[in-house]
């Protein structure tokens, strides 16, 4: 079975795997695509058997090998306004129109599609194709299959993880603290407020101390790191409580984050905000005993940051030329392999603006350009 980069993209979008989704259908076809072609690749599932992740390794066995890194989950297309079907792969005027085209199935099926040249090609050092699940929602396969690579006994030399980028060689990213906080107050006829404890507006003073902490943030960071903007950043997203304007609310839940940028570590950030937490729900349980505060982390996925002399870094440089510095603002799963001891970069085809967007494309001349690339890179570690 052999198939352009093309042809595997449009199969990959084919598969609706939005991230609350199982994604086993398109692993098993890329399971079954690479035992066709006598690679065996090995599923690293996620806890409840919906999911999993897939790894594999062409060329020799041994230290020093190249991951291309990609996820296969989508965001959902619910509410968005496409001119055509989001899972059938649609070419207009030099761009291919689909739900992952860009955001990340290209890499992903240039990848997939370029395995019977690698077969073929002298390989010295081991290429290993790996695809996870749930990037979207908090990276949390990539954290499972690392672990399986690792028990493996992989040791690999660089890692490329192929978000788009314009085929830019990314250094840096943001890391991404996602957070969950309940209030749980005490109600009362809002007449007697002096006697309540009010969910929404204790809400209310923990959602400015996250405008409070931003805005120090951004008087104390200096420019110069490249981000935009430059600080990490504290953001409320969701916000939901209250029964009536005349009722102290009993209840409000908020959901929230934190991106930060390389050298600030993320659990200071819930150190900083506990300690908030600690001071506020002691009051209230002056008020009240019964009232208080849950909080929860759901997702911690690191920042990555710039190598000293990264074999990640020069190997792609070698292979785009691009010398220019760059960082992002949004998260991959970058920081995670980094964090593995593995020299990490983001390289891939697309442009980010396209992620998520209805009608979301990746030109053909990107798809060509991450083609190009992946040939160079077998070729490099050919010789």
């Amino acid at each position: 079975m052999t198939m352009t980069p093309k042809e595997m993209l449009a199969k990959l979008v084919s598969f609706n795997t939005e991230s609350q989704r199982s994604n086993l259908d398109l692993i098993h076809f890329c399971r079954d695509y690479l035992a066709s072609l006598g690679v065996e690749s090995r599923l690293a599932p996620s806890p409840d058997g919906q999911k999993a992740n897939l790894y594999a390794t062409i060329g020799p066995k041994g230290d020093g090998g190249i991951v291309l890194s990609g996820h296969t989950d989508v965001v959902p297309v619910a509410g968005q306004d496409w001119t055509s079907d989001p899972w059938t792969l649609t070419e207009r005027d030099g761009k291919l129109y689909g739900r992952g085209t860009c955001d990340m199935k290209g890499f992903d099926a240039i990848g997939l599609a370029l395995v019977p040249e690698m077969l073929a090609a002298p390989l010295k050092r081991p290429i290993h194709i790996a695809l996870s699940y749930d990037e979207e929602v908090g990276c949390r396969g990539a954290r499972v299959m690392i672990e399986a690579m690792r028990q493996d006994g992989m040791q690999p030399s660089a890692v490329i993880v192929g978000e788009p980028s314009m085929m830019q060689v990314v250094t840096a990213h943001k890391g991404g603290l996602r957070m969950k906080t309940t209030v749980r107050g005490h109600a009362v006829h809002s007449s007697r407020i002096d006697m309540g404890v009010s969910a929404v507006m204790v809400a209310g003073e923990l959602i400015h101390w996250s405008n409070e902490t931003m805005a120090a943030n951004k008087a104390r960071t200096p420019a110069g790191n490249g981000f935009e903007p430059p600080y990490s950043t504290l953001h409320v997203g969701v916000v939901e409580g209250g029964t009536a304007v005349n009722i102290a609310a009993e209840r409000c839940m908020f959901t929230h984050e934190v991106r930060c940028i390389p050298g600030e570590r993320q659990e200071d950030y819930v150190a900083l905000y506990r300690s908030k937490l600690a001071e506020v729900e002691a009051r209230m349980k002056a008020i009240a005993p019964e009232t208080g505060i849950d909080f929860e982390v759901t997702s911690d996925t690191p920042a990555m940051g710039p190598e000293t002399d990264g074999a990640a870094e020069a190997l792609c440089r070698r292979l785009t030329g691009d010398n220019g510095s760059h960082v992002v603002p949004y998260g991959t799963e970058g920081g995670l392999f980094q964090r593995a001891g593995w020299s990490t970069v983001v390289c891939g085809p697309g442009d980010i603006a396209q992620a998520h967007q209805p009608d979301e494309f990746l030109s053909l001349s990107q798809l060509e350009a991450g083609t190009d690339f992946v040939r160079r890179l077998i070729g490099e570690l050919s010789r």
